[in-house]
């Protein structure tokens, strides 16, 4: 395992929470052609000054540092030498004061990797339904005019294609509908009629596993109880209400889309409680393991097309 930070920064973490890790420090060109026999390597890079950022706070210095971190370790993964990557709870708003210039982080690493497919969070609650959503971090009353079939069928075949990497082979995938009581048969809309059930019947022409669409009220029970293993939303609160209703401290977002594997906790930066040993770390363990799992389904994969071959 290999860890990218700043040594002032993993020092002072070490100090206020009373532990040590056994890390042994190396150099990145050396990654390239061997890994110590050590359980955990230690990348190091020069963040922010101490008199640039407060802990708790949000700076473009510390925004600039997140950056450079996440795209140093995104990088590595996409040249191959390590396999995936989990990072812990980035904030926004200090990435935009560091130079950030893209709505999120994942349109940011899309942008850095030159990768222009079909992005989406993937959330993961703590019961294992994955979700994706049609539309995210835009004003509720533009929805409407922003979904359509050909993104509702984008979503669910990332979405789809997401389980398949971390090992369900046949996903089963259902759909939200937009308006309350999905549509109550064109009482309260007509997205159900005229654009979501077309794109939902149209996959299942695909071959995919597809239901839907379902009233997001009463989603995720279903979900539950009919072992569902994705859902599509239309919009962002939709699956994230569910995310943190269930399982909030082990939630784990994953960067959908991406050429290679990222996930991260789905909480936030909490600075309130920065500095006070008072985290909770399931959800980075949560996102690691899932890191994990998707790396491994990625190596098994690429060993039995090697076995295939020859």
């Amino acid at each position: 395992m290999l860890l990218v930070g700043d040594e002032k920064v993993v020092t002072h973490g070490e100090q206020v929470a009373g532990v040590c890790m056994n890390r042994a420090t190396v150099a990145e060109d050396s990654l390239s052609t061997a890994w110590p026999a050590r359980p955990l390597l230690f990348l190091q890079r020069n963040g922010a000054s101490p008199d640039e950022i407060s802990p708790g706070g949000a700076t473009a210095a510390g925004g600039r540092a997140s950056l450079r971190e996440l795209e140093c370790a995104v990088d590595l993964a996409a040249r191959g030498i390590v396999d995936g990557v989990c990072f812990a709870p980035l904030n926004k708003h200090a990435m935009k004061l560091g130079g950030m210039d893209a709505q999120d982080e994942l349109h940011h690493l899309a942008g850095f990797l030159g990768f222009s497919g079909c992005l989406s969070e993937i959330n993961i609650t703590d019961a294992g339904v994955w979700t994706s959503r049609v539309t995210s971090h835009v004003p509720l009353r533009r929805v409407p005019d922003l979904i359509d079939g050909k993104k509702i069928k984008a979503s669910a075949r990332l979405l789809s294609r997401a389980l398949r990497e971390y090992g369900v082979p046949a996903p089963q995938i259902a759909v939200a509908a937009l308006n309350p009581h999905g549509g109550d048969g064109g009482n309260f809309g007509r997205e159900e009629i005229d654009i979501i059930a077309p794109a939902v019947k149209e996959l299942r022409e695909e071959g995919m596993r597809a239901v839907g669409p379902y009233p997001a009220d009463t989603l995720f029970r279903r979900a539950l109880a009919e072992n569902i293993h994705g859902v599509v939303t239309m919009y962002h609160d939709q699956g994230q209400i569910a995310l943190k209703l269930q399982g909030f401290e082990r939630g784990v977002s994953v960067l959908g889309g991406l050429p290679v594997a990222v996930a991260t906790p789905a909480h936030g930066t909490a600075y309130d409680i920065a500095g006070r040993n008072a985290a909770f770390t399931g959800a980075t363990e949560a996102a690691l393991q899932v890191v994990i799992q998707m790396a491994a389904q990625k190596r098994e994969r690429a060993r039995g097309k090697e076995r295939h071959e020859n």
